[in-house]
């Protein structure tokens, strides 16, 4: 194996399809029979040592920017809809220049999934050639032409385009995916991407990494990587990937956690497999697709793996995550992640950033998962007994969302829930960075230090006064963040005072003294009503420490 992935496994050749093991902790065994259409997934490419430094060099030019200029607009974005025929059509004539036609051959074979000539990509791909991406299990060959068996990528990472394999999806395939699948790139692992803070961290976990994704990410600001898997398959992708991107992760196989047992970490990033999938629906005929779904049963993965992250994080540490929660009948989902962050020493900040009642959640991940809509009679069985489950819990929706937990090194945890389902202005991770900072500033502050603070309001927000016609004073203002989560906040006339003249000079302080005298109310009682708003304020990144 090519020395830049070091994979702590017992055998290598558990990588290479084994069946995956049910985890050790309240997990249910289960034998699931692949229904026609599903047939098993294909061995994961070999990082075999010489070769796969020639495709780096090959795939060097050839930058997400070159396919879309490729692919163009209509085709590039029909992709991303996972439908390939406007790419196919964009694709099908020779490019008349180099660069441009090795673009063409990359995207429709491994993006498209389309069958190519060998001379197409002896050319394409000069310093491998046909022969040599078959050796690495990129493609079968037959009569003159190649067929990708894993789909391979490009994927931006801070300026630099690295490439990921992982297996074919039903776009290129037409087919369902089988249980062991390795998801390829896709929205949630760029969301976790984007959520991470990136500052530079000695030890770093990606756990239940899948093609490596984060892995690949955390690899530019951490000193060490660990990435973990249940699935021997999606770690022989990940040791492909580490060894294509010429990078070095230290691979262990195992249940979430256990892999690690006794280490801490300065950063842990997942994706689990958080899916909440009952019994019944797999008693049904549904498959477990191991990439999604775990044994624990409900939401209860989500919370154990809250329980366990003390003991992994060192102080000061962080951890993002991606979860879904159930929403209970009669109950506010509010109160059932409140309970679950009570149970823990962690400053926990939920952030829910969609909604889906029940039968929508289940008609998403059966449509996710595969299960074809023409087979009525087996796919109404399964979202049947899916429901049935859900209903019988009293789950009524589902809360889609991620968290940030962070190991205090002292205080009182902080604990912030909320909702956020507005459009993401760029990456989160320095907004998540700045929101920490500022929960660390105001775990110390006594009353004093805020009211002493100089605070200048954060560049990106925009203040929106909106009159009724003919009234001399706003019927409404609004904060509007540029950034982070895009929130719009209410305000009165006391609070948009305040941010309007928070620019970094006066003190908290002097403001709060100033606006008592211009709103003729007693200065005590102003500050008592406007400093747990400042706080807010800073929490949401709307007003920041100067200088």
């Amino acid at each position: 194996m090519h020395p830049v992935a070091e994979v702590r496994l017992r055998e290598l050749a558990t990588l290479q399809g084994r069946r995956r093991p049910a985890a050790a902790t309240g997990a249910r065994s289960r034998t699931v029979t692949a229904r026609p259409g599903r047939p098993p997934a294909p061995s994961p490419p070999r990082p075999e040592p010489g070769l796969v430094e020639r495709l780096r060099a090959d795939l060097a030019p050839v930058t997400p920017a070159a396919l879309a200029a490729g692919l163009g607009p209509e085709a590039t974005a029909a992709l991303a809809r996972e439908s390939r025929v406007p790419g196919l059509l964009a694709t099908a004539a020779p490019a008349p220049e180099r660069d441009a036609e090795t673009a063409r051959v990359v995207a429709r074979l491994f993006l498209l999934g389309a069958p190519v000539p060998s001379a197409d990509l002896d050319r394409a791909l000069p310093h491998l050639g046909a022969a040599g991406v078959e050796r690495l299990g990129l493609v079968t060959s037959a009569s003159g032409t190649v067929r990708a068996v894993v789909d391979l990528q490009p994927v931006e990472v801070e300026g630099e385009h690295l490439w990921l394999a992982a297996d074919l999806g039903e776009r290129h395939t037409g087919r369902a995916v089988a249980p062991d699948h390795v998801l390829s790139v896709g929205g949630a692992s760029l969301t976790l991407a984007a959520l991470t803070v990136r500052r530079p961290v000695a030890r770093a976990l990606d756990l239940g990494t899948g093609c490596g994704i984060q892995a690949a990410h955390l690899t530019r600001h951490a000193a060490e990587v660990v990435a973990t898997d249940l699935s021997g398959r999606a770690l022989a992708f990940a040791a492909f990937n580490a060894a294509l991107n010429d990078q070095r992760w230290d691979l262990r196989r195992g249940s979430l956690l256990e892999p690690v047992a006794g280490e801490r970490f300065d950063l842990i990033v997942s994706n689990p497999p958080f899916v909440i999938t009952p019994a019944a629906a797999h008693d049904a005929g549904l498959p477990v697709m191991g990439y999604r779904e775990a044994a624990a049963g409900g939401d209860r993965l989500l919370a154990d793996l809250l329980r366990a992250l003390p003991a992994h994080l060192t102080p000061g540490g962080t951890a993002q995550l991606l979860g879904n929660w159930e929403h209970r009948r009669g109950a506010d989902w509010r109160d059932r992640l409140a309970a679950w962050a009570a149970e823990v020493e962690l400053d926990l900040w939920f952030v829910q950033r969609e909604v889906l009642d029940a039968a929508e959640y289940v008609e998403m991940w059966l449509r996710d998962g595969g299960l074809p809509s023409t087979d009525r009679e087996h796919h109404e069985a399964v979202a049947a007994a899916w429901l049935r489950d859900f209903h019988a819990r009293g789950v009524e929706a589902i809360g889609l969302g991620h968290v940030v937990a962070r190991r205090p090194r002292g205080g009182r945890p902080w604990v912030r829930i909320e909702e956020a389902t507005g459009p993401v202005r760029g990456p989160l991770g320095d907004h998540v960075a700045g929101v920490l900072d500022a929960v660390e500033w105001l775990r110390a502050d006594d009353g004093a230090r805020l009211t002493g603070a100089r605070l200048a309001t954060a560049p990106d927000v925009t203040l929106e006064h909106h009159f009724r016609p003919g009234e001399p004073h706003p019927a409404v203002i609004l904060a509007r963040q540029g950034g982070g989560y895009g929130r719009a906040i209410p305000l009165d006339t006391a609070t948009a005072g305040l941010l309007d003249a928070s620019d970094g000079e006066l003190t908290v302080g002097q403001v709060l003294g100033a606006l008592a005298v211009l709103l003729e109310v007693p200065a005590d009682g102003l500050a008592a009503e406007l400093l747990p708003r400042v706080r807010d304020l800073v929490l949401d990144g709307m007003l920041v420490p100067a200088g």
